[in-house]
């Protein structure tokens, strides 16, 4: 079933840029990382229900989402589908459907509406202004319209939320995991974990960072990292397990890295990507969301 209409719970959303475009996800792969590689994972939709909407986010927004969620009948954990600077792309799409095909409920929301659309794009000039325009207030509060949106949801089991991002996505699930008590476990794929400073990618004055936020966590988050990842030193993953036992971890968060594997390990359709390291983060993920109810 594929539903093109705004979600009818929602009473008068400020309308989206893409609404107001009258378009809707049809973005391929990232352009602006060249062709989609040869190994580029494609999840058909058998068996699924896909939904194409809008839910009210920050600041009453409307804020478009891609769902994935089984056909049949039932209440389903949900997932969280934080993207990567390049928004909501075939990638993220497939990704909702691999967590559909598992049992789940995946959203993915359109962060990134507001500025632009950066999977459209070829150029990364281009990007980086749609993404420095999306603030993390602005993020936050759209999680926070995900989450009541995703509660709502006669299909979704609501004591069963977990969030996962990718890159950029991937900083957003620890300062989620923060916030937001609803999200019962995290996994973060090699999200940059220090203070960005003023000659940063992204820098804004105030901005939160999860080794800042190591103290706040309400849910336990799976971090995985890559030893050559070139944005994300080593020494930035220890000082992130550091702040962790500093604060005693009361959720037991865990940080993995991946010997050899470089920065999108799991980014398919990237020339970065490492098919054992993705496979074994895969499992990883899954395990970690049903060892914390999220199954």
């Amino acid at each position: 079933m594929l539903l093109r209409t705004p979600d009818g719970d929602e009473t008068n959303p400020k309308p989206s840029r893409r609404a107001a475009l009258g378009a809707m996800f049809t973005a391929g792969y990232a352009l602006s990382v060249g062709p989609a590689n040869a190994q580029a994972i494609t999840t058909g939709s058998e068996g699924l229900s896909i939904m194409e909407g809008a839910f009210k986010g920050h600041g009453d927004y409307a804020m478009p989402f891609y769902l994935a969620r089984p056909a049949a009948r039932g209440r389903y954990p949900a997932v969280i589908v934080v993207n990567e600077i390049f928004g909501i792309h075939a990638y993220i799409k497939d990704v909702c459907r691999r967590l559909a095909k598992l049992g789940y409920v995946a959203i993915a929301p359109d962060y990134f509406d507001r500025a632009g659309d950066p999977a459209i794009l070829t150029d990364m000039a281009q990007v980086r202004p749609i993404v420095s325009a999306t603030t993390q207030p602005q993020v936050l509060g759209d999680t926070a319209g995900a989450l009541a949106f995703l509660k709502r949801q006669r299909f979704v089991a609501a004591q069963k939320i977990a969030i996962t991002g990718y890159c950029w996505g991937g900083a957003i699930v620890w300062l989620a995991a923060a916030r937001f008590p609803e999200i019962k476990a995290g996994a973060a794929w090699y999200g940059r974990l220090t203070p960005r400073r003023p000659q940063d990618f992204g820098y804004s004055e105030n901005q939160l960072s999860p080794i800042g936020e190591a103290a706040n966590l309400k849910a336990p988050v799976l971090g995985l990292y890559a030893e050559k990842d070139g944005g994300i030193p080593l020494d930035s993953v220890e000082a992130m397990r550091a702040a962790l036992a500093a604060n005693g971890n009361p959720t037991k968060s865990e940080i993995v890295v991946y010997p050899g594997a470089e920065h999108g390990f799991h980014a398919d359709y990237r020339p970065s990507f490492n098919p054992a390291a993705a496979a074994d983060g895969w499992a990883r993920m899954l395990a970690w969301f049903q060892a914390n109810g999220v199954r």
